[in-house]
């Protein structure tokens, strides 16, 4: 494509093509949609399921973590086994907690 003298390709007007090939296959989306029945998820469920996979992804994931801080403490010869389990499992559990508070705030998309 040609180039102007800035080295950058100018802008060229939207072709009537494309614009024709988006509409058909808006359309072709959507009667194939409607022919399998494809659904889109509830936002109710869909915030259910995030709520559920931060109360139960935060705490592993603080877990994991403490687990990993106590190994690498117990190393250089401390030993600390459950606390920084239980601190990080405790932090996750509020992380999980305000997340789905915050979460619940935004409310649903429309409402």
């Amino acid at each position: 494509m040609a180039e102007d003298e800035n080295g950058e390709v100018p802008k060229l007007p939207p072709d009537a093509r494309l614009e024709s090939l988006d509409e058909r296959l808006d359309r072709l989306q959507q009667a194939e949609a409607r022919r399998t029945g494809v659904q889109q998820p509830s936002p109710g469920s869909r915030i259910a399921q995030q709520a559920f996979g931060h109360l139960i992804g935060a705490p592993v994931g603080g877990a994991v973590i403490g687990w990993g801080l106590d190994s690498l403490a117990g190393l250089f010869g401390y030993q600390t086994f459950p606390l920084f389990l239980l601190l990080m499992l405790f932090f996750g559990f509020g992380v999980g907690v305000r997340n789905v508070m915050r979460i619940t705030k935004t409310g649903t998309p429309g409402n």
